[in-house]
């Protein structure tokens, strides 16, 4: 008897459709403070909603009537079973809701940088742990960084003792010094990473990290938000050569300056090589653009906005982890390549025409560029058909089977300086309105050269390109005309490397 009333209970329409109510008003909140939604769909999501529930309740109570006449009925029984289902899916669509606001949360507002310093020996050694390395010869440089290597240093030995240290007048003898068995290890910071390359190319695969230290710090930069639906911005797009935390301060290997006007529909993005002859904003000296990251992504940004004479509104960046975490959670990205080569890293053959890449296949496929016949130049067009690609793959339907791994992936290794009110009006307008943009690339070129001249490896012979004038000045006049609201085809774009 007991278990009649409560199977009664539960399958009662008041209960079913209190359960629906209450989905719904919940759903329905969530929804209304993610504000993504157009205010028309929003609109008509409630209302479908709201009739809904007046509809089942209608049938049910048909139902309840047939059923005091000794009859039953069917569809009664089968709108319970809907009504259920809805319920079900809003409380599914009420977790991706919830999901997706903690995400745009977590990536926006980006305040902080780390820096990372580590304790390297070479892998050819059986060395594992910091511990066998006490009593060691350990080698430093304080070239550009005093404070935070030697708070390092002073936490490595809290762990294993005093150390014998050998200091250096650069990076570049640092790592000859490890190489040449000198030192048995080297204590340096992540960013510095370019110079310990300079005659070691191979630096990565021949060395290991056996103890790293991370140590926070403000980040300060430049740019000046505005109205993302109203007026045109420019976005500063980098990708920093490293592992880990999205925010470490390292080398800009990968510099795209997107400028977007909402009016218009038009972005243009406009990709400088990294080896790209530049004056630093601190101080004027000459350098080239991947080693501003060293100072910051701050100084890069001053620095871009000197070269190109814009005015830089945020700033987006990820890492190496980035790349494999996000192309991974995709399930893979298909890219078209211009060339047949064998990459230096992971030893990838890439075939020209189709490619299915996995995440570490994609990163290696945009760190290369010695294999490539135009070097960076050609390095900078496949880092945007890989951004190509992975929006592509981003906006298909199969994005909502593995929505949340993709969140995840992005969350650790994405940030921007843009609001997360920003991202969503951005989002919003564009599901307002449905429009197509117009997306252009061009590409900085000039000519090579080596030089020992550069400010942050003196006396070093490194590449350096020199940016050719002419081209230099027809991109700022495109940047110009987006950011006016003037339109921009192909025929603009000729020569400019798109």
């Amino acid at each position: 008897m007991k278990e009649n009333k409560f199977i009664k209970f539960i399958t009662s329409k008041y209960l079913i459709l209190t359960v629906q109510l209450i989905s719904t008003i919940v759903f329905t909140y969530f929804i209304f403070k993610l504000d993504l939604v157009p205010l028309k769909y929003l609109t008509a999501i409630m209302i479908i909603l709201g009739v809904l529930i007046i509809i089942f309740f209608l049938i049910m109570l048909s139902g309840q009537k047939k059923q005091k006449e000794g009859l039953r009925s069917k569809r009664s029984i089968i709108t319970k079973i809907i009504s259920l289902l809805v319920s079900i899916l809003l409380m599914m669509g009420t977790t991706y809701t919830i999901r997706g606001n903690d995400f745009f949360e977590n990536v926006s507002d980006a305040k902080n940088q780390k820096y990372l310093i580590s304790v390297i020996t070479m892998k050819k050694n059986d060395i594992t742990k910091l511990s066998q390395l006490d009593g060691k010869k350990f080698g430093v440089s304080y070239q550009h960084d005093t404070t935070t290597i030697a708070k390092a240093i002073s936490d490595m030995e809290e762990e294993i003792g005093e150390q014998e240290l050998t200091k250096f007048d650069d990076y570049s003898t640092l790592a000859d010094a490890l190489y040449n068995d000198e030192v048995d290890a080297i204590v340096v910071g992540q960013e510095y990473k370019s110079m310990l390359e300079a005659k070691h190319e191979s630096f990565d695969d021949d060395t290991k990290i056996i103890k790293s230290y991370e140590y926070d710090a403000k980040l300060h930069v430049t740019t000046k938000q505005t109205d993302v639906t109203e007026k045109a911005f420019t976005v500063y797009v980098t990708g920093i050569d490293t592992y880990g935390s999205v925010n470490t301060v390292a080398r800009s290997d990968v510099n795209l300056i997107v400028t977007v006007n909402p009016k218009s529909k038009q972005i243009l993005m406009t990709s400088i090589p990294r080896d790209c002859e530049i004056k630093l904003n601190k101080n004027g000296k000459m350098d080239k653009l991947t080693h501003t990251g060293i100072y910051g992504t701050s100084e890069t940004i001053s620095t871009i906005e000197d070269f190109l004479d814009v005015q830089i509104n945020y700033f987006a960046r990820t890492n190496f982890s980035g790349m494999t975490n996000i192309v991974d959670a995709l399930g893979g990205i298909t890219v078209d390549s211009d060339y047949k080569f064998k990459t230096l890293h992971g030893n990838y053959q890439i075939e020209k025409g189709i490619n299915e890449m996995n995440g570490d296949k994609t990163l290696c496929f945009v760190r290369e560029r010695y294999a490539l016949p135009n070097g960076d130049f050609d390095r900078g067009k496949n880092q945007q058909k890989v951004l190509k690609a992975m929006l592509d793959k981003a906006m298909s339907p199969k994005i909502i089977t593995n929505f949340n791994n993709i969140l995840s992936a992005i969350e650790g290794s994405f940030e921007t300086d843009m609001s997360s009110k920003e991202i969503k009006s951005l989002l919003n307008m564009q599901l307002n309105d449905m429009s197509d943009w117009k997306i252009y690339n061009v590409q900085v070129q000039g000519k090579g050269y080596q030089t020992s001249k550069t400010y942050s490896m003196w006396g070093t012979e490194i590449y350096v390109m020199k940016p050719n004038v002419k081209q230099v000045k027809k991109i700022k006049n495109l940047i110009d005309t987006v950011e006016q609201g003037g339109t921009i085809d192909e025929k603009d774009l000729e020569g400019l490397g798109n």
